[in-house]
C-alpha cells in the first residue's frame, strides 16, 4: 500500500471525502459500491465492489460454453474490467481494463450489433487483437453492473461470420440476461 500524502477528516455523520484525484484514477463513479476492509494494524481499506465479480467463475463457465457449443469468441465484464473470456487469449484480457467504447456501450444500457463498414471498437483500453463484435449490458434490478460482449478478430471477420448476426446477438442478449438474473436471486 502506497501513501498518498492527502489527509482528510471525518464529518459530524461519520463521513470522509475520497478525493477527485483518487476517484479519477482508480475510476470510482458516483453511487459506485465500496466493499470496506479492516486489518489488525487498524488500517482502513476501500475497495471497489464488483457484484458480477462473485460469478467469476460461473461467468467463465458460461463464456466457455457459449465458445463451444457456437465457436463464439465471448467476453464478460463489470464495469471496469474483464472478468472472464474464452476463444480469446485470456492472458490478455483477463483483468484488463475496458476501452472508452465498450464503457460507452455499457452506459447506453442497450444492445450494440457491429455492421460491416463501421469502426471497429476495442475491447480493452490497450487495443488487443479483438473488436466487439456484439454487445449488451448486464442489469440487475435496474443497476448496470457489466456487459457481455461477443468478439471478432482484428485481422479476419470471418468469425463473425461463421454465427450470423441475429442469433449472435440474441445469444448476448440471453447471456446477459441471465447473469442479470443470477445476481437477482
Amino acid at each position: 500500500m502506497k501513501a498518498t500524502g492527502i489527509v482528510r477528516r471525518i464529518d459530524d455523520l461519520g463521513r470522509v471525502v475520497i478525493p477527485k484525484e483518487i476517484r479519477r484514477t482508480m475510476r470510482i463513479r458516483e453511487g459506485d459500491p465500496l466493499e470496506i476492509y479492516t486489518d489488525r494494524e487498524g488500517e482502513v481499506i476501500f475497495k471497489k465492489y464488483s457484484p458480477i465479480g462473485e460469478l467469476a467463475s460461473f461467468a467463465a463457465q458460461y463464456a466457455e460454453t457459449l465458445y463451444k457449443t457456437c465457436n463464439m469468441s465471448v467476453i464478460i465484464s463489470d464495469r471496469d474490467s474483464v472478468i472472464a473470456c474464452a476463444g480469446v487469449s485470456k492472458k490478455e484480457y483477463t483483468d484488463k481494463q475496458l476501452s472508452d467504447a465498450v464503457e460507452n456501450i455499457i452506459e447506453n444500457r442497450g444492445i450494440y450489433v457491429w455492421r460491416s463498414g463501421a469502426d471497429k471498437l476495442p475491447v480493452i483500453a490497450d487495443g488487443g487483437s479483438h473488436f466487439v463484435s456484439c454487445a449488451m449490458p448486464i442489469i440487475s434490478e435496474g443497476d448496470v453492473i457489466g456487459c457481455v460482449a461477443s468478439v471478432c478478430d482484428n485481422e479476419s471477420e470471418k468469425s463473425k461470420e461463421a454465427i450470423g448476426g441475429d442469433i449472435e446477438s440474441k445469444l448476448v442478449l440471453t447471456a446477459a440476461g441471465f447473469l442479470g438474473k443470477q445476481l437477482e436471486s
